[in-house]
């Protein structure tokens, strides 16, 4: 069974990614989040990105930005891309959620355990 560590919220934002698409050549463009969680989400981009490849996602409306790697990637009919990432470390803040999902408080209890 394919358990996630925290669960999924559908939700819609824009956010900046920079990527090296070619070797020392960062390019930034708009993204979109389809789905999010405490450790990463679902993003629909208009460039392709590869397995493994590192990212960093700003959300401009929240002045935060984090580094992630992309897991999966799957072309779209119109052109785009579906691009699963991972944070680099749990980050459930960098979402704008008022009332997130009880598991994702648990990331950040164990994150502050782990701290001590």
């Amino acid at each position: 069974m394919n358990q996630r560590r925290s669960e999924r919220v559908l939700l819609q934002l824009r956010v900046i990614v920079t990527a090296e698409i070619e070797p020392a050549r960062p390019v930034r463009f708009d993204a979109f989040t389809l789905v999010v969680n405490a450790h990463g989400g679902l993003l629909e981009m208009s460039i392709k990105a590869r397995k493994g490849q590192k990212l960093l996602l700003a959300n401009p409306a929240a002045g935060l930005a984090e580094s992630a790697t992309v897991v999966s990637v799957k072309g779209a009919r119109d052109g785009s891309y579906a691009v699963a990432f991972e944070f680099d470390k749990a980050s459930p803040h960098f979402w704008p959620i008022t009332f997130p999902p009880r598991d994702w408080n648990l990331v950040e209890a164990e994150k502050f355990n782990r701290d001590l």
